[in-house]
């Protein structure tokens, strides 16, 4: 559960966001969607060699 002190005078919109950046670092939604669907372990393996495969060619590209 997320606490969100609120000071004395503080705007709510001011507070609101706060909680908001608070709530997104915990990754909450990001693992509920993950856990939406269930994705085979080797998919899991095969998308992360992809995705650095992709970054690598990225780095080769800016050093040249």
């Amino acid at each position: 559960m997320l606490i969100i002190p609120i000071k004395d005078g503080e705007n709510i919109d001011k507070a609101l966001k706060r909680f908001k950046r608070k709530f997104d670092k915990t990754g909450v939604m990001r693992s509920l969607r993950d856990r939406k669907q269930f994705v085979k372990p080797s998919v899991v393996h095969r998308t992360k060699i992809k995705k650095a495969q992709y970054i690598q060619r990225l780095k080769d590209q800016e050093n040249l």
